[in-house]
């Protein structure tokens, strides 16, 4: 693929000679300046194949490089190296040391669906992007993102009770993310919530704080729900080739 973006050249590939004269012509400094050679032994066969068995990544296949999913993305405009359309490239090309250069970024998109609507093949790179994100903390590439750790204790609570109690799940996030209790922001919130909601509300919030309530019959839900999630992970890390390599280290 040529190089047709300015941000995908590396620094470090760089060559330069500040002194350099060719047949009695001065090239120095930037006239002398060319892109290294990449040199690219280890190839994943597999890599779109494993995206595609993510939620998310079903049509990465569809991809044709027509880059609207870039040029409209709004991390991009404001950090040029999360470029959508480079990393489909590279998943698609099996080129998995390349796309690991970039795995502290990647989890970076704020799902604006920008992408997705600009995409004339339906890609949706939007989902393509939570995907590789998830792809890179199944593969131990990357630590869980603070948007999956947030998703993990969300649901969590469902599973168990059928109910969504906002501030257990608050506080289990922080304690998992290492943040304290205590925010700003947060208590600037909860001042605005007393002052506005009627006392009777309030108590009902208080109460669920410390009953922990349930949906009635909730039971057999729970173990369907449960059942389908752990069989969804299982299918993923065998598509991922990880099921496979836990079964040897048993």
């Amino acid at each position: 693929m040529p190089i047709h973006e300015k941000s995908l050249i590396r620094p470090e590939d760089l060559r330069r000679q500040e002194k350099l004269t060719l047949e009695g012509v001065d090239v120095s400094g930037d006239w002398s300046t060319f892109i290294g050679t990449r040199v690219i032994t280890d190839y994943n066969e597999q890599m779109q194949d494993e995206i595609a068995a993510l939620p998310g990544g079903e049509y990465i296949h569809r991809c044709w490089q027509c880059g609207s999913c870039t040029n409209s993305c709004t991390v991009n405009a404001i950090e040029p190296r999360f470029n959508p359309r480079y990393w489909i490239y590279l998943i698609r090309m099996g080129l998995e040391e390349e796309l690991l250069r970039d795995k502290d970024i990647i989890w970076q998109c704020v799902s604006c669906n920008k992408c997705t609507y600009a995409c004339p093949r339906d890609v949706v790179p939007e989902g393509v992007m939570k995907a590789t994100a998830h792809w890179l903390e199944l593969k131990g590439h990357t630590a869980p993102s603070p948007s999956t750790v947030f998703d993990e204790e969300f649901s969590a609570q469902v599973f168990a009770t059928g109910k969504i109690e906002d501030g257990r799940v608050l506080r289990r996030f922080f304690a998992a993310t290492g943040q304290a209790l205590r925010q700003p922001w947060l208590e600037s919130m909860l001042r605005g919530l007393i002052a506005r909601l009627p006392l009777t509300l309030l108590l009902k919030l208080g109460l669920a704080t410390l009953i922990r309530p349930r949906t009635a019959g909730w039971a057999g839900a729970r173990a369907a729900i449960s059942e389908h999630v752990a069989a969804q992970k299982q299918a993923e890390r065998r598509a991922l080739g990880l099921a496979a390599q836990e079964g040897a280290h048993r």
